[in-house]
């Protein structure tokens, strides 16, 4: 990139420039922060992958997850508050489904691209790029 006489951008000839995106509202971009940082905890998206299997109470959690009930119980309210997950009661059990689809799509894909190896975030064999030589 070069800069231009006023100081704009001269991008290459060889580029084509594309149009930007579509701006989305301060309040739609605020709410999809607080919805991925509802999903960021490890014990959350655990929950998320057993919940996208079938709906499940505490105790199925608890005892999938290996982790003891409290925490599960914590971690429930935090995706329930985010809209995540919904509970319903059963007698004197709640059992907790997703509230949508795109949800477990948001984490499957995540944990996918982690799983794929040297592209992903946990890459240890890394290649040193030019400036590091």
């Amino acid at each position: 990139m070069t800069v231009g006489v006023r100081g704009e951008h001269v991008h290459s000839p060889e580029r084509r420039v594309p149009p930007p995106a579509p701006r989305k509202a301060a309040r739609t971009l605020s709410a999809a922060g607080e919805l991925l940082r509802a999903l960021a905890a490890p014990v959350r998206i655990a929950i998320v992958l057993q919940l996208r299997e079938a709906d499940r109470c505490v105790h199925e959690l608890v005892e999938a997850l290996g982790v003891a009930q409290p925490l599960i119980s914590q971690h429930l309210r935090v995706l329930k508050a985010a809209g995540v997950v919904h509970g319903e009661r059963h007698g004197r059990e709640v059992v907790y489904r997703l509230v949508d689809e795109h949800l477990s799509h948001i984490v499957v894909d995540a944990v996918t691209h982690v799983e794929e190896g040297p592209r992903g975030i946990n890459q240890t064999d890394r290649t040193p790029r030019t400036e590091e030589m």
